[in-house]
């Protein structure tokens, strides 16, 4: 559901919308989960559960290694800097270890268009924690960012993220033929938007930072 790899992008440019994020990205809590900026420190945890069979089937190809991760976390604090993307470590707040990401990056200048992604060890699926890290994610992009359209992209076999993705208010707009390469084969994507409107009429919370 998210790359997990720098790429080079020349359609945005830096802006700040609504706080300095782009210095520093601040720390959301909320139900059983905290979003904080990414730290070098994280590479090994994330190696660990993010290229596990089970989460990395349907991933861009992960890093292949510690060091991997940490240029990942590298080009994200970079990315930020700029202004193009915000990619959050998922921690609880009895532990800091990371556990998972969330990342969002405007695919147009100003925001107005994003595509967000997640990635989630195996071990904390269907506990609730992508559900409380989700919330706090989709606050942060339109609340804060100031997102008008907010696209994600899931693999048609990946049942799990589609499911995820409907729960949360997305809307289903097409089908991405063979849009997707992983292993030697090309995969049909499902095409899923969340516009700010729709997040508004749901009710936006704000998270607690600090």
């Amino acid at each position: 559901m998210v790359t997990l790899r720098p790429e080079r992008r020349t359609d945005v440019h830096p802006l700040s919308i609504g706080t300095n994020w782009h210095r520093e990205l601040p720390v959301l809590k909320g139900g059983g989960v905290v979003l904080r900026e990414l730290h070098t420190s994280d590479a090994p945890s994330l190696f660990t559960f993010l290229t596990t069979t089970a989460v990395a089937r349907f991933l861009s190809p992960p890093p292949d290694s510690v060091k991997g991760f940490e240029r990942f976390i590298q080009w994200a604090a970079q990315e930020r800097s700029a202004g193009k993307c915000a990619c959050f470590a998922v921690t609880q707040p009895a532990s800091d270890r990371a556990i998972g990401i969330f990342q969002i990056r405007s695919t147009e200048p100003g925001f107005g268009t994003a595509e967000w992604g997640f990635a989630l060890g195996s071990p904390f699926w269907g506990t609730g924690t992508f559900e409380d890290g989700a919330a706090l994610a989709l606050a942060f992009a339109f609340e804060t960012m100031g997102v008008h359209r907010l696209e994600a992209r899931a693999a048609a076999r990946n049942g799990r993220g589609n499911r995820a993705l409907q729960k949360l208010g997305a809307v289903q707009e097409g089908l991405l033929r063979e849009s997707f390469a992983r292993n030697g084969e090309h995969l049909d994507q499902v095409l899923w938007t969340i516009l700010a409107e729709d997040h508004l009429a749901a009710g936006p919370s704000t998270p607690v930072t600090h």
